[in-house]
Order: structure tokens, then C-alpha cells, then sequence
């Protein structure tokens, strides 16, 4: 069952991260459909997130790494 499916969720990556790795497996743990997005990419999206990566984001809403699967759940709760 998907929840949230018409709001857009987007993860920023890059390749070989292994905390993006570990944001993508709580994300999929959820049933939410999200895009992942490697920010290497695209020079804008390296210069803003580069050093913040992984980052998740809905809409102006960003959760920034370090977050555990509670912070995680109060993002898409809210």
C-alpha cells in the first residue's frame, strides 16, 4: 500500500555514499514512491547539497542526514 502518492519526495545522493545507502534503506522501508536524485548531476544541486548529503525533501521541506526512521516517519507525517 502506498501512502502519500501524490506528494512528491525526492532523496539527494551521489554515488559510493554510504550514508546515502543508509538514508535509501529507511526510506524503502516505507511505502512511499520517492525519486532519487545523484546530485553529482547537476552543479546547482552539488553546490547547495554537496556537504549535507543525503537529504531528503518534499516540497521547501528538507531533512538532513543524521535521521533515524522515527524522524523519518514525522517527516512524511507531517
Amino acid at each position: 500500500m502506498q501512502k502519500n502518492s501524490s506528494i512528491t519526495y525526492v532523496l539527494y545522493y551521489t554515488e559510493g555514499c554510504h550514508l546515502c545507502d543508509i538514508a535509501q534503506a529507511l526510506i524503502e522501508q516505507t511505502a512511499i514512491n520517492y525519486q532519487h536524485i545523484d546530485i553529482c548531476e547537476n552543479e546547482s544541486l552539488a553546490e547547495r547539497y554537496g556537504m549535507s548529503i543525503p537529504v531528503f525533501v518534499q516540497g521547501k521541506r528538507e531533512l538532513f542526514w543524521p535521521f533515524d526512521a522515527e524522524q523519518l516517519q514525522e517527516f512524511l507525517g507531517d
